[in-house]
Parts: structure tokens; C-alpha cells; sequence
């Protein structure tokens, strides 16, 4: 454990933030919901394991291209609230819900999300975007859905929602 590491805590930034558990894995890094001063946050640490499906290139400055592409289409993405370009970390908003994911697993219809996650789609598409549809990166919120990744690339039907996300939030039939 390095001296970013202390005590159960992720240094960003010269702060420190303490780990209450890890809240995935993706492609790109692992995610942790994290506490500051009674604050719930989450810090993501980039890692660099291979992936036989996808090409990286520098992922923190990926990470922040992609956090203002989102922010400029419109959306509903975490507020980023710092990065720290030397450990790989990033501190976001936590968005607290189940995962789409949760409720397609559980039974539960997604059919109320449809029409927020094809306003996305239409919103990503219109900025020359695809976001990752995968159901793990959405959060519903007050009956609101959240992009809960910055992962984002150039527009291809071949990878919009009604071309391949959407195998992953209806059952299977």
C-alpha cells in the first residue's frame, strides 16, 4: 500500500476519501462508494487490464473528454467533483438506486425508463455519440434515470440502443 492508500482511504487530489466498498468493475476501472465528512461519493480507480473487446487509449484523459462530450449533449450524468491525473482517480456524485441491471435480474419492468433512456439515445446520437447501454450504467433515482459511466464514443448504429442495448433491458424472448 502506497502513501495514496492509508487506512482503508483513496488519496484524489491530497484528499482523502474513506472506501465503503467496491461498487463494480468495469472495463475502464473499479468503482467505490466512498465518504467524505458524512458525504457519500464515488471514486473511481482506472486500472489497466487488458480487454479483449475494446482498445484503450490514455483512459483519465478519455474519462474527462468524456465527462464534457456527455455535459454538452445533455445527458444526465454524476457531477464530477475532482480527478486526479497522477493516481488515475476520479470523485463523482453517487447516485443512489438500483441498477437497471437490478431490475431486469429481478423481473421488474424496465418499460417506464424506455422512454428517458431513448431521449438519451436521441440526445447522444444528435452529438455524434453512443454511450455504453449496458444496463450496469444506469440508476434510477426518483424516478429518474443516470448515466452513471462517462464512457462514451463516435456515433455507429451498429452499437446504438435500439441496435444493441436494448437486447440487454428486455427479457429475452
Amino acid at each position: 500500500m502506497n502513501d495514496m492508500e492509508r487506512n482503508g482511504n483513496l488519496v484524489v487530489d491530497e484528499t482523502a476519501y474513506r472506501i465503503l466498498r467496491l461498487l463494480g468493475k468495469g472495463k475502464g476501472g473499479y468503482s467505490y462508494l466512498a465518504e467524505k465528512d458524512g458525504v457519500q461519493v464515488v471514486v473511481k480507480q482506472i486500472h489497466h487490464e487488458p480487454c479483449d473487446y475494446y482498445t484503450f487509449g490514455n483512459k483519465i484523459e478519455a474519462e474527462l473528454r468524456d465527462y464534457e462530450r456527455l455535459q454538452k449533449a445533455g445527458i444526465r450524468i454524476p457531477r464530477m467533483h475532482a480527478v486526479d491525473r497522477e493516481t488515475e482517480r476520479i470523485v463523482k456524485d453517487y447516485i443512489e438506486g438500483p441498477t437497471v441491471m437490478e431490475l431486469v435480474q429481478s423481473g421488474a419492468s424496465v418499460e417506464p425508463y424506455l422512454p428517458q433512456v431513448r431521449d438519451m439515445a436521441a440526445k447522444a446520437m444528435a452529438a455524434g455519440l453512443n454511450i455504453d447501454y449496458y444496463p450496469t450504467n444506469f440508476v434510477i433515482h426518483d424516478g429518474l434515470l443516470w448515466y452513471v459511466d462517462y464512457e462514451c464514443n463516435d456515433y455507429s448504429e451498429q452499437w446504438d440502443f435500439e441496435h444493441w442495448g436494448i437486447q440487454y433491458w428486455l427479457p429475452k424472448r
